[in-house]
């Protein structure tokens, strides 16, 4: 999957930001992602990064240090 940017140029049309390589006429799919749509599918995810994070970890687990002589 390849991702680029795009400006709306009218209801029908879409003014890429870099040209693609597939030939004239050639179908492709397009996904919006809507302004507020973003940070609440963000926020989602981060939420369930951490969740799995915790379940990854018990509570006896030892602290590491960021400095890798320091352990």
């Amino acid at each position: 999957m390849v991702v680029i940017e795009a400006r709306v140029v009218d209801g029908t049309h879409l003014e890429l930001a870099h040209p693609i390589q597939d030939p004239s006429g050639a179908k492709v799919f397009v996904c919006l992602a809507e302004a507020g749509d973003a940070d609440d599918e963000r926020r989602d995810w981060l939420a369930a990064s951490a969740a799995s994070l915790a379940g990854a970890y018990g509570e006896s687990e030892p602290e590491y240090s960021l400095n890798p002589g320091n352990q």
